[in-house]
């Protein structure tokens, strides 16, 4: 896959180097906190993940999230990661997801950032219709995110997590692409 950049940001193809972030950052209760993940992981099951993500087809692997690294100039540093999940090509739908892995970069806009150049993709490249998402209730400022980047709310899987010994709610969010074209028009006017 060729760099997909945006204003601040790029997203690239996932490699064996990246491994040690992925670590890092899925074993940090902090980042995972909203996330499914809830075991922690070891080198060899993240490296086992690594193989299988490989193995699915090109548009499911996971893009790397890297902003341009200010103190260098001209490199980048990996920030997250994002991915379509389950891609339908009849319907022409997918879920994604999406994690930003360096707390240092949290409420900067890069997570909203990098959700509309993954839109971008889906829409313009994979030529999808809808794309979907699921978000804990609880996690605002990933629901604030996602209506920036485009997404309405849909529905609600009620009490459909269970994390620290309760129940939460799961949003459903989705946006369309003539929604997409229309929020994106409507920005250049």
């Amino acid at each position: 896959m060729p760099y997909l950049y945006g204003k601040r940001i790029r997203l690239r193809a996932a490699e064996k180097e990246d491994i040690p972030n992925f670590l890092r950052w899925i074993n940090d209760p902090e980042v995972t906190e909203n996330l499914i993940l809830i075991e922690p992981m070891s080198s060899y099951e993240e490296e086992k993940w690594y193989e299988r993500m490989m193995e699915r087809p090109v548009h499911e692997h996971m893009y790397m999230i890297e902003v341009k690294n200010s103190e260098s100039g001209s490199a980048y540093k990996h920030i997250g990661n994002c991915s379509f999940i389950d891609i339908d090509w009849r319907n022409r739908s997918a879920e994604v997801g999406i994690m930003i892995g360096e707390k240092s970069y949290w409420n900067q806009g890069y997570g909203t950032e990098a959700m509309e150049l993954l839109l971008e993709h889906g829409f313009d490249t994979l030529n999808l219709h809808r794309i979907g998402l699921r978000v804990y209730s609880k996690n605002e400022r990933a629901i604030r995110a996602y209506e920036k980047a485009g997404f309405h709310f849909e529905g609600i899987l009620r009490q459909g997590q269970y994390q620290h010994g309760q129940y939460y709610d799961v949003h459903l969010m989705s946006v369309l692409k003539n929604e997409w074209i229309s929020k994106n028009q409507d920005q250049l006017e």
